[in-house]
């Protein structure tokens, strides 16, 4: 396979991926979910905004850790 579809093949899996831990959420945890998006509308956009790029700087140790070590 070239390199493209190898990065393309990683890219659909680590998608596909993501959507099952969001599912596991949902799933696990509907009423907390359905309070949670009721509260929403009253946090700060900056809070948001802060724990999206915590969850996101956090996603990309993870993944250089595991790429480096594993």
């Amino acid at each position: 396979m070239t390199p493209q579809g190898d990065a393309l093949k990683l890219f659909i899996s680590a998608l596909g991926l993501a959507m099952v831990f969001e599912g596991i959420l949902y799933f696990a945890f509907p009423n907390q979910i359905r309070e949670l998006a009721k509260r929403l509308p009253s946090i700060p956009s900056g809070v948001i905004r802060t724990f999206g790029i915590t969850v996101m700087a956090a996603g990309l140790i993870v993944i250089y850790l595991g790429r480096r070590y594993f």
